[in-house]
């Protein structure tokens, strides 16, 4: 249907919500932002779907979100009765309308006689993975945009394991989403009737408790944390979002004395009114908690993003003010922390990473003996692999982790875990406290050990028609004609993931990448360094990743700033 059909469906609807009728009425004559609404389904894809809130069939609404519903509805029918019994588990953030989406998923589930498990409050995304597997559901739901601006919400399925569902799975649910021929006349039943049919159950407490339970069980030095416990401040802030009660009483339950929150950052916002963004891995979003750190002498600060599967991390320096550590930063001190205080490894011990993470990481576990393990970008892979070596027993899951401040210490919840991320992090900085270190003083060491990696990240946000166009269009342009050189380095090899063929340049020979099918190129250049192109699948951005590796920090900064500004140059001239 074109954009016209589909506007024209929506407002001849006579039930159509009042709230989306008002919206819709107010840009009725605008012919721009009628187009962007209606010209196509919201995108439903392996990873969910996430947008900007408002009328549209390409928006974030009750429609668009009962549509995602019914087809995640089909596909639990399709796996019998005990599945339906064994029911969903949905849990919400703090963002606009998500407990109504959350409610109106349960409505769409009971509908179908399918069970749902709503939490009677916000909670936390790893909350919600542990939770899936703590009831023995059938799947999860997720609403939340993460870390994007106030104007957006999302939708994550989970599956059976806790974890997001993997493409194979993914993409028969997205099919069934895709089916459903108009989301305006979804059948929903009432909530009344949802609870008196036993088909709508709340949950609360219980599930928190259990879940704190599991956490305590991450502590590798418990002993560490009681000699230090008046010794280590913290500030924390989990930046107007869902994490706020776990980590707090986590903190305690550890044993830690001197905890301070950004007051202001402490109560859900959807508005996030003291930030740019509520996103940790944006150095701005510690501001205010730089302001606690220095009036209380912080040692650590740690802000979780609004759905907790994010954790950034500062560090009091010399002089007395905070820098933030990268993902990759604290990725490998949190993976060095646990394999040298691991009392035996195993010998078939697993790290697993992404391709856009650090090779830092794998530096560290191959010097333990540990195997590393690179999926693509996105947790779901990571919690894919964890499943799959559970049942064979071929590896034992040790970590994983990826640049982007996802971080997940032990797999009792399927996806990244800052509450988890958070209790371990301050522990680590307890541990270092003991020996007389800070943790940009164990960083150090690590460089000095393995080598000076350096990372960094550069995106570009293109919305609308035009801006999709845009991001093809480069990828395209990088495929067709590869990159050679940049200065001293050499491109050894060429990684389309897209077409799942890795092509060495001096030799064009072509090997298999035995990983599924995405839209993702990577440069691997000579001396450990390398380059990524990756359309977001979640947010209208193209990213580009860098990693370098050097003998000495000054060479690793020049090298990565010569890669990135021989790349950058030639997407501005596309």
């Amino acid at each position: 249907m074109s954009w016209q059909e589909n506007y024209t469906k929506w407002d001849l609807f006579e039930d159509l919500d009042a709230k989306l009728r008002e919206q819709l009425n107010k840009i009725k004559d605008n012919e721009k932002l009628l187009e962007e609404a209606f010209h196509q389904p919201l995108t439903f894809g392996t990873g969910g779907m996430r947008g900007e809130l408002g009328p549209g069939t390409n928006r974030m609404n009750i429609y668009t979100v009962r549509k995602a519903a019914e087809g995640l509805a089909k596909y639990i029918e399709k796996q019998g009765e005990e599945a339906k019994e064994k029911g969903i588990v949905v849990a919400h953030d703090s963002r606009h309308m998500s407990p109504e989406f959350s409610l109106e998923t349960a409505k769409v589930m009971g509908a179908h006689g399918i069970k749902t498990y709503l939490f009677t409050s916000l909670r936390p995304t790893p909350e919600l993975s542990f939770a899936v597997r703590h009831l023995n559901a059938s799947a999860g739901v997720v609403v939340t945009a993460s870390h994007n601006p106030p104007e957006y919400n999302g939708y994550k399925v989970y599956n059976e394991d806790g974890g997001q569902a993997p493409p194979a799975q993914a993409e028969e649910i997205v099919k069934l989403v895709n089916e459903v021929e108009n989301e305006l006349l979804i059948e929903v039943a009432s909530k009344e009737d949802l609870e008196q049919k036993g088909l709508l159950k709340w949950i609360d407490t219980e599930v928190d408790k259990a879940y704190m339970d599991a956490l305590n069980t991450i502590s590798l030095n418990p002993t560490v944390i009681k000699e230090q416990a008046e010794n280590i401040n913290i500030v924390f802030t989990p930046l107007h979002g869902t994490s706020y009660d776990l980590v707090k009483n986590g903190l305690e339950e550890f044993g830690f004395k001197n905890v301070t929150i950004v007051e202001e950052q402490a109560k859900p916002d959807p508005e996030f009114s003291t930030v740019a963004s509520p996103n940790p891995e944006e150095h701005q979003a510690f501001t205010l908690a730089i302001e606690y750190g220095k009036k209380v002498d912080a040692d650590l600060l740690i802000g979780t993003d609004p759905d907790a599967d994010r954790l950034g991390v500062a560090v009091k320096t010399p002089s007395g003010d905070y820098t933030v550590l990268t993902g990759n930063q604290l990725g490998t001190l949190l993976l060095d922390y646990i394999l040298s205080n691991t009392q035996s490894l195993p010998d078939n011990g697993l790290m697993i990473k992404t391709i856009v993470t650090s090779e830092f990481g794998q530096a560290v576990a191959s010097h333990y003996g540990i195997s590393t393990l690179d999926t693509l970008t996105g947790f779901k892979f990571i919690g894919e692999k964890i499943r799959e070596y559970e049942q064979t027993g071929e590896y034992k899951f040790l970590f994983g982790y990826e640049e982007s401040y996802g971080y997940l210490i032990k797999d009792f919840a399927r996806d990244k875990d800052a509450v988890q991320a958070a209790l371990l992090s301050c522990e680590m900085g307890a541990y270092w406290k003991s020996k007389g270190k800070t943790l940009l003083e164990a960083l150090d060491d690590l460089y000095e050990r393995h080598g000076y990696y350096l990372e960094d990240l550069h995106s570009i946000t293109l919305k609308g028609i035009e801006g999709t166009e845009k991001i093809k269009n480069i990828m395209e342009n990088f495929r067709e004609e590869p990159l050679q050189n940049v200065e001293d380095l050499q491109v050894i090899a060429m990684e389309d993931y897209k077409s799942g063929t890795r092509t060495y340049l001096g030799n064009n020979k072509t090997e298999v990448i035995k990983l599924p099918k995405s839209d993702v190129i990577k440069f691997k250049l000579s001396d450990n360094c390398w380059c990524c192109l990756r359309p977001s699948g979640t947010e209208p951005k193209i990213k580009f990743y860098f990693g370098v590796k050097g003998e000495t920090i000054q060479a690793s900064k020049d090298r990565l700033n010569q890669l990135k500004k021989a790349v950058i140059e030639r997407i501005n001239k596309i």
